[in-house]
């Protein structure tokens, strides 16, 4: 909002009378977080932070955007809009990566990369590729015959690389000659690509990977002709889609992969053998910086086990470095780092029941732990040798934080990192090369996204985007509005804590007796308590007069294996226990009405509604479910498998985590929603459910959404869907008897 300088004088003056957000103006009415920076990166020279920024008036349009750090000056580098004027039909692939990367709901420049040189920046738009040229403040456009997937440049500059037609290709960017790598993808083969998991679960978007000093690229070739072909009907407002697509649900066979050496020049590929077991996971490769050696992680199917195997990139002779196993399920963690001139490098694992930091040496000799204790670090961040540090993301201090923290390499602090960031939060960190400094991402439920220059002891240097929340920032006129969480725990059965966020009414009065909005995810791989920005809904419904509780049960991340195993087999047991006992604690506050507590949850969270009302509809007033797995049979194989193992190896334990067996005890309001388009978590799902109901006579409320994928993301479907939710929570929960 722009004011008037006669209106700013007057803001002065008078109290700022405090506006209350609306469901339109969060999802619909651009961000309410500011001019956040996304996609931050630092030039090879650390001299510049390259970032993306929305538009004023188009949240999803993004823009290249650059802060110098010599001149202290931040200016647009690229609009999206004048290279790509209309957002023009993506390829099925690119789209399909999209969905997989969680940015299908975005335009313009999405993603981005520099030259090694640090005189270019690499991007893709509108199905084309572009280098820009610092010198000439010009995108250039690379000639690649289609449309372009994965775009990188190689790590000496030499060349660009991209996959086409489930091939892959190199431009040399000295002549511009375009030189296909390999020649066998079509039909189910593909080359340079990841699989459908590799990019939902296992967090890998990348099928290739260029040796350091340019000389070759591994790449991963996989055939899907074993994957059952799924059938999915889309149903559209215009029209209905049949689907075919070869999907691995649970117990069902996965693709073939091999790993495979190429030359840029082309020739022949050079193949490297992954063993007998042909049902594999490969889960990450790469390079020794040496660029003599590769590296990769693999996993049987039973993910009990992952080696770290090293190749010799002349010969392929390999062997293995590191082993771990678990009698529940390996976490594929990112901490490979090689130091000490190739002879050491550091390796992450939960072998002690925390993830930590280890020191090898190259022969897979364990030489001592970097960290270790019970607390739980995040991600290695970067490795400063000269200094004998390892930076890290943990939340050693407050569960709820995201802070980072300094480690010394020959294990003198294992048990005492020394904090780093600033401010009680959540930092996101990004190191320069050097790890000299980072940019520093931070935020807390009181402030907007924070991005600043931070030296490597955590002292200011910069903003980058200081994003102070004055009469210019969207967030303005609702600031007063606003109410602060208060976090605290309970004890599950087995002792452990749960860490809770409650919102209260403003204006609260401890006399009164209030509804709640009782909202969480409850899955895996995921924290809903945290110390963090942007819970604008929550915001919304304590607006409203409810109390916002939210709760992270077992099973979910950040607390150790102790905390995430134990639904291992059987899942929607624990989680419900838990939730339950946030319910009962909740009843036991003099401030809350508990006759009138409503639940809701979206993916993992609407499966979680789902058993809450069939175990606990005594202690509820209804909920909402949005996009539930209903049956795990139909949720793919890595995921699934991971905690339940196949459904041929633990029928019962597929039984017992499906609401199937316990719908005789749904009796408390149910509102299901599901998109008719979702290829993530199938609408077969709700219609599964449904059917179900509809077979025991019990009613219930439905809602779905023509062409809506996973997130509802099609115009207009955010706000209808969260007008539900709100409207499900005045007329049903808040009038509960």
């Amino acid at each position: 909002m722009r004011a008037l300088v006669l209106a700013a004088l007057m803001v002065v003056a008078l109290p700022v009378s405090a506006e209350k957000l609306t469901i339109e103006r969060i999802f619909d009415g651009g961000s309410l977080s500011g001019p956040t920076p996304r996609g931050l990166k630092i030039s090879p020279d650390g001299t510049r932070v390259t970032f993306l920024r929305a538009k004023a008036d188009d949240q999803f349009q993004l823009d290249l955007w650059e802060y110098n750090l010599k001149d202290h000056s931040t200016r647009l580098l690229v609009d999206s809009k004048k290279i790509e004027p209309q957002a023009k039909e993506l390829s099925d692939e690119e789209k399909a990566r999209r969905e997989r990367s969680r940015t299908a709901g975005l335009k313009g420049i999405i993603s981005y990369q520099w030259s090694p040189d640090g005189k270019a920046l690499l991007f893709p738009i509108g199905g084309k590729l572009y280098l820009y040229d610092l010198a000439s403040a010009k995108p250039h456009e690379l000639t690649t015959g289609g449309d372009p997937i994965d775009p990188k440049i190689s790590p000496k500059g030499k060349f660009v690389s991209y996959v086409r037609d489930q091939n892959l290709f190199v431009i040399d960017i000295a002549t511009g000659k375009a030189t296909q790598l390999t020649h066998d993808g079509k039909g189910t083969v593909h080359n340079a690509e990841a699989e459908f998991v590799a990019q939902e679960e296992m967090h890998r978007s990348t099928g290739y990977w260029w040796a350091p000093d340019d000389s070759a690229i591994a790449f991963e070739r996989f055939d899907e002709k074993n994957v059952p072909i799924t059938k999915r009907t889309e149903l559209y407002a215009d029209r209905t889609e049949v689907i075919e697509q070869r999907y691995p649900a649970a117990g069902d066979p996965n693709v073939e992969v091999q790993l495979g050496l190429v030359s840029p020049t082309g020739g022949d590929a050079r193949w490297i053998d992954l063993g007998k077991d042909k049902d594999i996971y490969l889960v990450r490769v790469e390079w020794v910086p040496d660029s003599a050696h590769v590296t990769y992680q693999v996993m049987p199917r039973s993910q009990h086990q992952l080696d770290l195997k090293i190749v010799d990139a002349k010969s392929l002779a390999q062997r293995t470095l590191v082993t771990e196993h678990s009698n529940t399920w390996v976490n594929v963690l990112d901490d490979l780092k090689f130091i000490d001139g190739n002879r050491s490098f550091v390796w992450g694992s939960e072998r002690s029941g925390y993830h930590h930091l280890y020191l090898y040496g190259i022969d897979g000799t364990l030489k001592h732990a970097i960290s270790k204790g019970n607390w739980n670090i995040d991600d290695l961040l970067a490795v400063d040798e000269k200094a004998g540090l390892a930076y890290v993301s943990s939340n050693f201090d407050y569960v709820p934080d995201r802070q980072v923290y300094s480690l010394k390499l020959d294990g003198s602090t294992a048990e005492k990192p020394t904090r780093v960031s600033q401010g009680d939060g959540s930092h996101m960190a990004e190191f320069s090369k050097d790890a000299s400094f980072y940019i520093d991402n931070f935020s807390n439920p009181s402030t907007p996204p924070q991005v600043s220059i931070r030296k490597n002891d955590g002292s200011f240097v910069t903003w980058i985007e200081e994003n102070k929340v004055d009469e210019h920032h969207p967030l303005f006129k609702y600031k007063d509005s606003l109410v602060q969480p208060e976090f605290g725990t309970i004890k599950a059965s087995d002792g452990q804590d749960l860490w809770y966020k409650v919102y209260k009414p403003k204006d609260f009065d401890p006399t009164k007796k209030y509804p709640v909005f009782d909202t969480y995810y409850g899955g895996p791989t995921a924290q809903m308590v945290a110390r963090g920005w942007g819970d604008y809904f929550a915001q919304y419904m304590a607006q409203q007069g409810f109390v916002v509780f939210t709760l992270d049960n077992r099973g979910m991340e950040r607390r150790g294996r102790k905390f995430s195993d134990v639904i291992y087999r059987t899942l929607g047991v624990a989680e419900v226990e838990d939730q339950l006992a946030g319910v009962k604690w909740l009843k036991s506050q003099s401030w809350v009405d508990g006759k009138r507590i409503g639940v809701f949850g979206w993916s993992y969270g609407g499966y979680m509604t789902t058993m809450m009302l069939a175990k606990g509809s005594k202690e509820l007033a209804g909920g909402v479910a949005v996009a539930p797995v209903t049956d795990w049979k139909l949720y793919d194989t890595f995921y699934t498998e991971r905690y339940l193992d196949r459904p041929q190896d633990n029928a019962a334990g597929y039984k017992k985590s499906a609401p199937f067996d316990w719908l005789d005890g749904l009796t408390a309001p149910l509102y299901l929603v599901h998109g008719m388009a979702d290829d993530n978590v199938l609408f077969l799902n709700s219609t599964e459910l449904m059917a179900a109901l509809q077979k025991r006579g019990t009613q219930f409320q439905l809602m779905t959404y023509p062409g809506g994928k996973h997130g509802l993301a099609l115009p207009g479907q955010k706000v209808h869907v969260y007008h539900l939710i709100a409207n499900f929570f005045e007329t049903t929960v808040k009038n509960a008897h």
